[in-house]
């Protein structure tokens, strides 16, 4: 893989798994609901501190490729990709019609930015 490639492919790919880490510890612990809020906040934070360090490097290494702006909008559509898995899988609740258009009116904006 040549260095163009890896360095548009490398920052998406931490991206990705950034914001698996993310999405644990923002939306995660609604699964336990029964557990006290000090201890999923704890839980949560700890989560979030594995994310910081993929996002940052991917963002560091990215920005040399991307513009800051791309950045962003590569990692809200990965977070929308991602959050619709975790919805179904991890907390079991459906994806409805609106969430499928309002998901594509994001990537319409996407596109908007990337043709820019």
């Amino acid at each position: 893989m040549n260095s163009i490639t890896t360095a548009h492919v490398y920052p998406v790919l931490l991206l990705i798994a950034s914001n698996i880490f993310m999405t644990f510890a923002w939306y995660g612990h609604l699964a336990f609901k029964q557990k006290a809020l000090w201890l999923v906040v704890l839980a949560s934070w700890g989560i979030a501190f594995f994310e910081y360090w993929l996002a940052v490097p991917a963002n560091r290494i990215g920005h040399n490729v991307y513009s800051a702006a791309e950045l962003k909008t590569i990692q809200e559509v990965i977070t929308f990709a991602v959050f619709i898995g975790f919805s179904v899988f991890w907390l079991k609740e459906a994806i409805t019609v609106q969430h499928i258009i309002g998901f594509a009116v994001i990537i319409m904006g996407a596109a908007i930015v990337f043709r820019a």
